[in-house]
């Protein structure tokens, strides 16, 4: 089968310490597994997204609400093992991993570079947390024409009901929300 080099596969901030904070992740990670796998046997590329900042967490202002909060934990934090992908969803040594200094996977990082050089334009989202990285690689996503597909149960977010109008009411206006048994049809 020929790589099909249009579409990605997005992998976001599927990392031991954003999975930590699910209540119950095993269900993400065996549907995000499950997308991993299709990509692969399809030959879509699977592009990974991590956060992760330099020793000592220098990109953090203080004057940024979401990230300051965490400022203090990270700054002794090892951040080789902070950026580790879950040991299920790992990239192989052939996939690019984007590290990302903020929420989208735009921002701070050369993700666009490598959509521009690979020749993607229709991105398929994973991640956690929906309100977080997915929401907001969407919408810039969005805004720089690109086509996209949410996996919905392929994406988590510590409010059940924010996932659930993010998925259902406002994904939809950007994006094909479908689930991975239907990802894994087409």
């Amino acid at each position: 089968m020929k790589q099909n080099t249009e579409t990605a596969l997005l992998v976001m901030d599927m990392q031991m310490g954003t999975l930590a904070m699910l209540p119950s992740a095993g269900e993400l990670i065996g549907n995000v597994a499950k997308a991993i796998a299709n990509a692969r046997e399809k030959k879509i590329p699977v592009i990974y997204v991590v956060v992760g900042f330099r020793q000592g967490t220098p990109e953090i202002s203080m004057d940024n609400k979401s990230f300051s909060a965490f400022k203090e934990r990270l700054a002794d934090v090892n951040m080789n093992e902070f950026m580790k992908v879950h040991q299920d969803l790992e990239p192989l040594p052939s996939e690019v991993t984007i590290i990302k200094r903020r929420i989208s996977a735009f921002a701070g990082s050369d993700f666009e570079v490598v959509l521009r050089a690979l020749g993607i334009r229709h991105l398929v989202l994973t991640g956690i947390a929906t309100s977080g990285v997915v929401l907001s690689t969407l919408r810039e996503a969005a805004d720089k024409d690109f086509r996209m597909t949410v996996l919905a149960d392929c994406c988590a977010d510590g409010d059940e009901e924010v996932h659930r109008v993010l998925t259902t009411k406002i994904f939809p206006r950007h994006a094909d929300v479908i689930t991975i048994e239907d990802w894994v049809k087409l």
